[in-house]
């Protein structure tokens, strides 16, 4: 859990001593955050690259579960009422490259709802902090390498189609 002063004199807004706030509190608390995780959900779910882990998933729980889930990372005294994290997503094969596109739009939708800049960094550094719960692959490739390779073809534009179709033929 991060956690920050209120005012650089150290004291809250009730006037009292040296209070603590939560980055929850700091971010604007659900006020903020709901709204926002409700558009990363929209965005996750209209995404090209990522959506379709999601058609089948009731967004209205997704929203839910991602809102406990920043809000608790964040200090808020909310309960997590999900799966753990690396049980919830082992069914599905992530990439490196998809888990990078899901912070890329958590980014974009921080930095758009004007969430202070050290909450979106501590938040993502959190995110990043999941990723071996999530994905098996420590970069931001899209290489299935259990697969033996990448998911998408070699092909590059020049490449001799008559070879290709010979082997087929």
């Amino acid at each position: 859990m991060i956690e920050f002063r209120d005012r650089e004199d150290g004291g809250d807004e009730r006037g009292g001593g040296r209070a603590m706030s939560t980055a929850f509190e700091r971010a604007g608390g659900e006020a903020v955050l709901r709204p926002a995780i409700e558009d990363f959900v929209r965005r996750v779910y209209a995404d090209a690259m990522i959506g379709f882990f999601f058609r089948h998933y009731d967004a209205k729980r997704l929203v839910r579960l991602e809102y406990q889930h920043l809000a608790r990372a964040l200090g808020a005294e909310v309960a997590y009422e999900g799966r753990p994290l690396r049980r919830a997503h082992a069914k599905h094969r992530i990439m490196g490259g998809q888990f990078a596109r899901r912070k890329q739009i958590l980014l974009d939708v921080l930095t758009d709802h004007g969430l202070p800049d050290d909450i979106i960094e501590a938040v993502m550094r959190h995110t990043e902090g999941l990723r071996a719960a999530i994905t098996a692959q420590p970069g931001s490739t899209c290489v299935d390498e259990t697969a033996g390779g990448p998911l998408v073809s070699s092909w590059r534009p020049g490449d001799d189609h008559e070879a290709d179709g010979a082997a087929r033929g």
